[in-house]
């Protein structure tokens, strides 16, 4: 008999996106009190020159990569005003790209997920463990 759960190739988006849920339910299990991230820098995590913006504390990652998470598993996405003017600007640099023929602009774009999919669940591992330290768990 086999196991109702699919098996998913180590490359597969299905599987990057289900390790990064897991990762964010971990998180979210292991810290019990996300007021503790208030005010702790998030330099390390996040990298905040290259962000028109300031990075905030680990706080409002800890609340983006949740956000994050619930808008992978489902399906709704709500972007705020500045969010869509920044997706206008990257919508108007990728134009060349969106002349080429649908297979390599698949490819590029599942390119871009897989490398954000892993950087975001490194980052929330990263998080995890800095709770963990602020609280005195060791590994």
């Amino acid at each position: 008999m086999q196991s109702a759960e699919p098996k998913f190739n180590k490359s597969s988006l299905l599987l990057a996106l289900r390790r990064y849920s897991t990762v964010v339910s971990d998180m979210e299990q292991t810290i019990l009190l996300p007021s503790l991230l208030r005010d702790v820098p998030s330099d390390e995590l996040w990298n905040c020159e290259a962000a028109e913006e300031s990075c905030g504390d680990l706080y409002d990652n800890y609340l983006t990569l949740k956000a994050i998470r619930n808008a992978v598993e489902s399906g709704l996405i709500s972007l705020d005003d500045h969010k869509t003017k920044n997706n206008a600007a990257l919508h108007k640099t990728l134009e060349p790209l969106l002349d080429r023929d649908a297979e390599a602009l698949f490819h590029f774009h599942l390119t871009g997920l897989f490398s954000v999919m892993r950087d975001l669940t490194q980052k929330t591992q990263t998080l995890t463990e800095k709770y963990k330290d602020i609280i005195g768990i060791s590994n």
